[in-house]
């Protein structure tokens, strides 16, 4: 005899493959095994996961309409089930599946909006944290500024695509206005971040990424810019940071540890 463990593995295996038979045990109020209450509740589910998606992913549900959304996030839903009742944090992995959807391939840029989307989400259910303000890293000795360190607010995303993925991001949010979009043009990358109450979304410039990517791996302000600088020649690291602090992108500093001694 099974026990309960198995059974309920049994029922939630069944709940997401249509092709499952009616687990054992299942009867209606007559007694007798109900296949049909069962296809039901099963069908009722999967709908309740599509909806998730399509409340956490508005954008692209907007881009690829109903029907195609339906369908694609049908089939996530299916092969990802949920592992949390936490149904906010639901679809985490729904950009890489988009991305090896074969029917999506006419659309190139889909994954990386729903990156964008994903980081929101994230980004909307972070800890919060006080931004330090200009007046804050003004008062770090500017000489030894290469060597700080800057840690990052919580709710800090970046979301990086060869494709216009933000202008096509806000083009199909509430209140956007889709119009022709040259998929061909350079790419975006976006800065995603709840400095307060609203999470706000940003563009930033190119080697942006490369620098916040560095500082977030805990190293000083010098060997980010290099990063930075190894994306573009270009890299204006004094600009970038200033349009990091405004958008409230760090919530501490230190000085980079000399090996074997204190703080430097």
């Amino acid at each position: 005899m099974e026990g309960l463990a198995e059974r309920q593995q049994d029922f939630a295996m069944a709940l997401l493959d249509a092709a499952r038979a009616t687990p054992p045990g299942l009867v209606g109020p007559d007694g007798l095994a109900s296949p049909r209450r069962f296809a039901v509740y099963r069908n009722n589910v999967v709908a309740g996961l599509i909806e998730t998606l399509k409340e956490n992913y508005p954008a692209v549900h907007r881009i690829v309409g109903d029907e195609f959304f339906r369908a694609m996030s049908g089939q996530f839903a299916t092969a990802h089930p949920p592992r949390s009742p936490i149904m906010s944090g639901y679809g985490a992995g729904f950009p890489e599946f988009i991305a090896a959807f074969e029917p999506s391939a006419p659309l190139p840029y889909l994954a990386d909006v729903a990156r964008i989307e994903r980081a929101w989400i994230e980004a909307y259910h972070a800890a919060d944290a006080e931004p330090l303000s200009a007046a804050d890293l003004l008062a770090i000795d500017q000489d030894r500024l290469a060597q700080v360190r800057l840690a990052l607010h919580p709710s800090l995303r970046v979301a990086q695509s060869q494709f216009p993925a933000l202008t096509i991001w806000r083009m199909n949010i509430a209140g956007g206005e889709p119009a022709s979009v040259d998929i061909g043009a350079d790419g975006e990358d976006a800065l995603i971040i709840r400095p307060g109450a609203e999470v706000r979304v940003h563009q930033i410039p190119m080697g942006a990424a490369a620098l916040v990517g560095s500082l977030g791996a805990g190293r000083p302000v010098v060997t980010a810019a290099i990063a930075a600088l190894a994306v573009t020649a270009c890299f204006d690291l004094s600009a970038t940071l200033s349009g990091l602090i405004e958008a409230g992108a760090f919530i501490g500093w230190s000085l980079e540890q000399e090996a074997g001694g204190e703080p430097s």
